[in-house]
């Protein structure tokens, strides 16, 4: 978790704040201590009312038509599901910043550490399977046909294995997580021990699995299926294209300022920028924020997007508030074909391969 991984508590000391040489306003270190204990909690409220609300939803759709899913479900089920464990971490980590002390129990700052870190690295890892998924789909149709039929067990054995790596890229986090005494209270921070590489290990286990694999794979997947698509005689293609174009755009945007702070902190830990440190620690308060809001826009960008989950999701909406709605929503029965719930694409294949090759 990045609010702990690098101490960036609000128990800092920003005494040097009015040496920021490059900064025309210097506002006084009271006021950007207040406005750090206001405006990033609110911003933490924000993104876990809105980012519970959507994965929520998500998970009430596919759970309740579970005997329909197929493997895009699976993977969406876990993605708003990875989302959700670092969600339920963040009123915690909004009232530490507001109070500037740790006053849980010692075992929370682990216990929340792990929800934080085993939410964030499950939400990249099945962003990037999702991705597989529709590579496989899309430009490897014959293997995955053939594959298809064995694919609940390869189901089963890829959640199973994503949410081993995801422990285990968090490992580090929640085992030097601990409560320590400051100036102004307790605090929760990670802190490795010294003359090691956990730190510099830590630092680019963040940017290599957090941020240059998955756009990595993202790019090659949706280079490759984007030409396919465009080949398609579908009136949707056009739309299912700059839908993929969004996944790219939105998770670069979200994330890349994120990982140049990571970045710019890791070249510090190694003894440059030194006259930088607060200024790092400030920014990544910032982009942190920004990096978190991206679970608010995972349910509308991987599922209400698509016709077929938002008809779902109106179908539950009428069941549960009858009287909101007059007419009846008809939702197709074939919600387990290969016209997934995400961006559906459907588009019958030239010749004699009439299958329909989904986009998520």
């Amino acid at each position: 978790m990045a609010t702990i991984f690098y101490n960036t508590t609000t128990t800092q000391d920003y005494s040097e704040y009015e040496d920021m040489k490059f900064w025309q306003y210097r506002p006084s270190n009271n006021n950007v201590t207040e406005l750090r204990r206001v405006f990033v909690p609110t911003l933490y409220s924000i993104v876990f009312i809105v980012g519970l609300i959507g994965n929520g939803l998500v998970l009430c759709v596919l759970f309740k038509y579970r005997k329909t899913s197929n493997m895009s479900d699976v993977c969406l089920f876990n993605l708003a599901l990875s989302d959700l464990l670092y969600l339920i971490s963040l009123p915690f980590w909004a009232y530490y910043t507001a109070v500037s002390k740790w006053i849980f129990w010692s075992f929370m700052c682990n216990t929340l550490s792990a929800l934080y870190m085993l939410g964030f690295y499950g939400s990249i890892f099945f962003m990037i399977l999702m991705t597989i998924e529709r590579y496989t789909v899309i430009v490897h149709a014959h293997r995955f046909l053939f594959l298809k039929h064995r694919s609940v067990r390869a189901s089963i054995v890829l959640i199973l294995l994503i949410w081993t790596l995801s422990l285990g890229a968090s490992l580090p986090t929640i085992i030097f997580s601990q409560v320590k005494d400051g100036l102004n209270g307790q605090t929760c921070s990670v802190t490795y021990p010294k003359e090691t590489a956990w730190a510099s290990f830590s630092y680019m286990e963040l940017i290599f699995l957090g941020w240059i694999i998955p756009l990595s794979v993202m790019v090659f997947c949706y280079s490759r299926i984007i030409p396919i698509l465009m080949d398609m005689k579908s009136q949707k293609k056009h739309k299912a294209v700059r839908l993929l174009l969004v996944l790219v755009i939105v998770f670069f945007l979200f994330w890349t300022p994120y990982n140049i702070v990571i970045f710019l902190k890791f070249l510090h830990h190694l003894g440059y920028m030194i006259d930088y440190k607060r200024d790092l620690d400030m920014a990544m308060q910032w982009v942190e924020t920004i990096a978190l809001s991206h679970c608010c826009i995972n349910p509308i960008i991987y599922a209400f997007v698509g016709q077929k989950f938002r008809n779902l999701f109106l179908k539950i909406l009428k069941e549960w508030f009858p009287l909101c709605f007059v007419r009846c929503i008809t939702v197709d029965s074939g919600f387990s074909q290969r016209m997934d719930t995400v961006y559906s694409c459907s588009s019958m294949m030239p010749s004699t391969r009439k299958e329909s090759r989904v986009i998520a």
